[in-house]
């Protein structure tokens, strides 16, 4: 008791022989501790209610189409489990930063490049070769990829290049990369997809944006006999950050999107 006194420069108790009593100064003082000591008790419930349930806001970001055509639904269910997380999805194709864009996760395409972060591999990000059913009741349908040349095929505008103009394929026998051409260039797969279904064109679509049309026959899938190339998928997050919104996030997602829940063949309707 006598460092606390030299410590806050005061009296606290009145002391003596008998008994011991606090100063105005320590019953001031202590009052003080007691309302601490009961602000820190409710901050540590507080943070031990946060940790045993999801809850608060959870950052995410997606490829555009995936996000729009997939992810967003996912979420919509993950809410209806979890109604007190707010959930604030950001659909960009450009490469972001988690750490310094305070991100807790993102679906990425393509080859992983930032070791730090942890990743769960997803399905496969494949391409379709599709068109309407009365763009092939005009035109035709192509058999074989080399076929392609002979129609409009709708390409994606890339910022990188300036059209569209290869498409690849495989099979049993090789490799084939066929040149193409078309009317119709656009940057978003959105608009591409609307001109499929408008008749202007075969559209290399990626699967998750047309299997809803593919299986209520409004497009036709193509050259079923190959394999187009296929772009892995991850969601990836910081080993820091898996906090009980994220993981029931994570689970969630695995368990919709994982590598065995998209089986070939799945969208066959013509």
């Amino acid at each position: 008791m006598s460092t606390l006194e030299e410590r806050v420069g005061a009296r606290l108790l009145n002391r003596t022989t008998r008994r011991q009593s606090l100063t105005e100064i320590g019953q001031i003082f202590y009052e003080r501790c007691k309302s601490l000591l009961a602000d820190a008790e409710a901050a540590e419930s507080v943070a031990q209610e946060l940790s045993a349930s999801p809850r608060g806001r959870l950052r995410i970001t997606a490829p555009v189409t995936f996000g729009a055509s997939c992810l967003a639904a996912m979420v919509a269910r993950y809410l209806k489990v979890h109604p007190q997380v707010r959930v604030e999805l950001t659909l960009t194709d450009r490469f972001v930063d988690l750490i310094d864009e305070g991100f807790e996760a993102a679906i990425r395409l393509g080859s992983l490049t930032d070791s730090s972060l942890i990743a769960r591999e997803l399905m496969p990000y494949r391409l379709l070769v599709c068109a309407s059913p009365g763009y092939l009741a005009e035109h035709g349908e192509p058999l074989t990829p080399p076929a392609l040349t002979g129609h409009a095929c709708l390409g994606f505008l890339y910022t990188s290049q300036p059209t569209d103009t290869e498409w690849h394929f495989s099979d049993a026998h090789g490799s084939y990369t066929v040149p193409v051409t078309g009317p119709f260039l656009a940057n978003d797969v959105k608009a591409l997809r609307a001109a499929a279904l408008q008749g202007a064109g075969v559209m290399l679509a990626p699967e998750v944006a047309v299997q809803d049309d593919l299986a209520a026959g409004r497009l036709v899938r193509l050259l079923r006999d190959y394999e187009t190339p296929a772009r892995p998928m991850h969601l990836v997050f910081p080993a820091s950050r898996a906090t009980p919104k994220l993981r029931a996030f994570i689970d969630q997602v695995v368990a919709e999107f994982g590598p065995n829940t998209v089986q070939d063949g799945r969208f066959e309707a013509t």
